[in-house]
């Protein structure tokens, strides 16, 4: 199978520090059955790595954004910041999204409060920006959802952990729904359930590698290309061929992000 598009990574992670370029270059060059990745931003340094590497590899995408379990160490200016990270990001003719935003609720001391600020700020600079936005939900679907709803976003809930009635209600809102290596999982019977009530049109395809690696990759470090896992079982499911699967989550995530490609 080809035409693999990985809608969620983070390459900048330490995970990859000591062959970084090696691995990009991999995955990116001739021969890969991958032919996009979109890099999530987290932070400054982690929007800025995506601004970098979206200059030097052609198939490389970016978004900027400042993911919730750093709400509350934001400083001051941040919004200043961000107005700057879109303005260098667009710049590049790269810019997919804002993200990765969202909530947050899984570990003790976050503040929610700070959380759901930074988050509804985000929404709203997202939508004066006419960009889609790539939302981190953990343990937070009421807040989360109401929140899309108040401010009428559209974009991806990134790494779904929900319930089906929970994915279906964000299909029906015009979201997509970013699947990762979990649905390969032996106990995945919640996310099948899930992808049931996902259209093939609003499905993407990610890895958010490092994490989550699909068998039989479990407890490595993930790389775009596993992706190959998890299509065989969206095709299993489906009654689509792997290649269908690819080429139509492909489609899927250059629609949401704007990408426009010669055939």
């Amino acid at each position: 199978m080809n035409n693999i598009f990985d809608s969620h990574c983070h390459y900048d992670d330490h995970w990859f520090d000591h062959d970084r370029q090696a691995v990009l270059d991999r995955v990116l060059g001739e021969g890969s059955c991958v032919s996009y990745v979109n890099h999530a931003a987290t932070d400054t340094a982690s929007a800025l790595f995506g601004i970098e590497c979206a200059k030097k590899y052609k198939n490389f995408y970016t978004s900027v954004g400042f993911h919730p379990e750093f709400a509350n160490v934001l400083p001051p200016d941040w919004e200043q910041k961000l107005e700057e990270l879109y303005l260098a990001a667009k710049a590049t003719g790269k810019l997919t999204a804002i993200g990765e935003i969202g909530l947050d609720y899984h570990y003790e001391g976050y503040d929610r409060e700070k959380e759901i600020e930074v988050f509804e700020k985000q929404l709203v600079f997202a939508k004066c920006k006419d960009l889609p936005v790539i939302v981190h939900c953990r343990d937070a679907t009421a807040d989360t959802m109401e929140l899309l709803k108040k401010h009428g976003s559209r974009g991806v809930i990134h790494c779904f952990s929900g319930s089906g009635e929970t994915a279906k209600e964000a299909v029906d809102m015009g979201f997509y729904i970013g699947f990762t290596g979990v649905l390969a999982f032996k106990n995945a019977k919640k996310a099948l359930k899930a992808l049931e009530q996902v259209p093939m049109d609003r499905l993407l395809l990610e890895t958010d590698c490092p994490y989550m690696a699909p068998p039989p990759y479990r407890g490595q470090r993930c790389e775009s290309p596993m992706i190959a896992e998890v299509v065989k079982v969206v095709a299993q499911q489906k009654g689509l061929t792997t290649q269908q699967v690819c080429d139509m989550t492909c489609d899927n995530a250059k629609r949401l992000y704007g990408i426009h490609t010669p055939e």
